[in-house]
């Protein structure tokens, strides 16, 4: 895998095994409970799932393609910036809809986790098919960024958990 996918790849699974150990000994109606407008902590992380589920799904179908779409440059770059901004900052937005409708429903955290244990290592073997002349490739598309490259989708991912994290822990 190329160093620097592998690294952002590691960082990405320490915040997810960080989160997923936080919750661990929670009990049951505390990863369930939820008040009405309002996500419960199992109903977040099956958010967190689907938007990589479906991202890694799209990816796999691009990387056919890879050799015939253009580098990035400094203009994602700055919507990238833009992106981590907006996961960083208290604000709320609404979910796309194709990931609400992707969202599992289930009030199981091992399930959950078994769910994302396996978008993972589909994600880590994908990311082993990617040359080292191919990461600024644009194959991942932002429902709200556009098209990016597959390192922004690493750090997208890492920041979606960063941007859900505050709730969680409200939660917790």
């Amino acid at each position: 895998m190329n160093p620097k996918l592998h690294k952002l790849f590691s960082e990405l699974e320490a915040s997810r095994r960080s989160l997923l150990d936080e919750m661990a000994q929670l009990p049951v109606e505390k990863l369930n409970r939820s008040q009405p407008g309002r996500w419960s902590i199992n109903q977040i992380i099956a958010h967190l799932i689907a938007g990589e589920k479906l991202s890694v799904a799209y990816l796999q179908k691009k990387i056919l393609a890879i050799n015939e779409v253009d580098n990035t440059g400094i203009f994602e770059e700055i919507k990238m910036i833009g992106l981590i901004i907006s996961q960083r900052l208290p604000l709320k937005f609404r979910a796309p809809r194709v990931v609400v409708e992707n969202t599992t429903q289930t009030s199981d955290l091992s399930l959950l986790v078994k769910e994302w244990d396996s978008v993972r290592e589909e994600l880590r073997q994908l990311l082993e098919k990617v040359n080292d002349d191919q990461i600024n490739r644009r194959i991942y598309k932002h429902v709200r960024a556009g098209k990016l490259n597959i390192q922004h989708a690493l750090i997208f991912f890492r920041e979606h958990i960063i941007h859900h994290y505050p709730q969680l822990k409200r939660l917790m």
